[in-house]
């Protein structure tokens, strides 16, 4: 009995139409103790409406999978990216059914109004696509599939639920990252604003030993082969390609600060992954580091296949801290970790100048043995209230303050640069192309 009622009754729902069916039934009895002409009519309609339902049900539970629903994702999501969804569903009924599928898609989301209609005809198969997109790295997870079937009748409905739950990670964003190896391998940079100089000088990377000819520098001659060989002898040498490329991402407090859903710190996540995989496609060396109050998660630079898969692997678990970035630590362990010199992008935030100067001393350091770049962020909120034409005294007081902080986020690029600390100025959402660019155009003028 157990059986029956949780396999039939619990999966029984009655529609709209069974309902007006039934009231319209309601109106012709009480249409006949008017009209006495109706005679039996209400009775007749009333027992035609019972045999219908028994024939809706008998044809809905006739088959004991009428319908099979199957839900189909990648095996994780990208953060802040839309992610493609697919249901498909196949109706198994010898006839045309109307379906509304229900996908119980994550909390996270906070959507209830994932429901799809369509009709499908015998043995028909269709699919649903939609997208998602996440704004928090974690896990998500993905409930049942639920389809109501209507039959032609449509007086009655059964559910079908199927178990398609699923637990999906989601990892810093790599759906793009496509367009960014485009970048990496094109040779035609100047579309992007770079231009390419010749470098003074020659790496020392050692190349090959070769015969002398005129017009080799003479400061190349290897005297040692000369000698065994009896002629002239010169070492050449090649541009050293794999420098050290490494995202320094900090985890304080003032990268909580929300943009379209998604954090500061997702934004330089997202980042760090896409110049991770552009570095090691020209052949350097990507690497990370995290800090806080304290180092977090170091991963030394490499450019194996697998660098990216770990780099990814620490970053899909990284969080904001409360308290504010040691730089003091940074440089103890910039010098411990990088021990050539290197490229280090450093994303972080500042929103005044004070807050600068109190870690100007640390950045300095770092940048005596290294080409460091500051990455941080334009309140685009502020950069909004600044361009709207001020009503009163009280918009004129909120717009001047505004270009107030505008204003010292500049003089937070002069004064690094006066420092010899190259700086980005970006808004959020173009962070990850103005990161990807300033690399490509350093690797361009040779300066890593």
């Amino acid at each position: 009995m157990k059986k029956f009622f949780q396999q039939y009754y619990i999966n029984l729902f009655l529609t709209d139409r069974l309902f007006t069916a039934l009231g319209f039934c309601v109106v012709l009895f009480l249409l006949k103790f008017f009209f006495a002409w109706l005679g039996d009519i209400p009775e007749i309609a009333t027992g035609v409406f019972a045999v219908l339902c028994f024939i809706d049900i008998f044809i809905l539970y006739q088959n004991k999978l009428g319908i099979d629903a199957k839900r189909f994702t990648s095996k994780r999501l990208s953060n802040g990216d839309e992610n493609p969804i697919q249901i498909e569903i196949r109706n198994r009924y010898a006839f045309g059914v109307k379906v509304r599928v229900i996908d119980e898609v994550p909390f996270q989301f906070q959507l209830r109004d994932k429901n799809f209609w369509l009709h499908l005809k015998p043995t028909e198969i269709k699919s649903i696509h939609y997208t998602l997109r996440p704004t928090k790295r974690g896990e998500y997870d993905f409930g049942l599939i639920r389809a109501y079937i209507n039959s032609p009748l449509g007086l009655i409905s059964r559910r079908y639920n199927f178990d398609e739950a699923k637990i999906l990670p989601v990892y810093p964003s790599f759906i793009n990252l496509g367009q960014y190896e485009l970048m990496a391998i094109s040779h035609r940079l100047t579309e992007f604003g770079i231009k390419k100089i010749r470098k003074i000088g020659h790496s020392t990377e050692f190349d090959q030993i070769k015969n002398y000819v005129g017009g080799d520098d003479i400061r190349t001659i290897n005297w040692k082969a000369t000698a065994r060989k009896g002629g002239l002898m010169v070492n050449t040498y090649t541009d050293e390609k794999s420098q050290n490329v490494y995202c320094i991402i900090d985890k304080s407090r003032i990268m909580r600060m929300p943009f379209e859903g998604l954090s500061l710190l997702d934004y330089a996540i997202n980042a760090a992954v896409a110049l991770s995989k552009v570095a090691m496609l020209k052949e350097d060396k990507a690497g990370l580091i995290t800090v806080s109050e304290s180092i977090g998660a170091i991963v030394p630079a490499d450019r194996k296949a697998s660098q990216l898969g770990n780099i990814m692997n620490v970053l899909y678990k990284e969080k904001t801290r409360y308290l504010e970035s040691n730089l003091e630590a940074l440089y103890a362990a910039v010098r411990s970790v990088v021990k050539q010199r290197g490229l280090l992008i450093f994303f972080t935030n500042f929103e005044s100048l004070s807050a600068l100067h109190r870690q100007l001393p640390y950045l300095k350091r770092i940048a005596k043995y290294h080409l460091l770049v500051l990455v941080f962020f334009e309140n685009t909120e502020l950069k909004d209230l600044s361009t709207k034409p001020a009503k009163d005294v009280e918009g004129i007081y909120h717009k001047t303050i505004a270009e107030k902080f505008i204003y010292e986020k500049k003089l937070m690029v002069k004064e690094l640069n006066k420092h010899g600390i190259l700086a980005i100025l970006t808004a959020p959402q173009n962070l990850t192309i103005s990161v990807v660019n300033q690399y490509l155009a350093l690797k361009a003028q040779q300066r890593i």
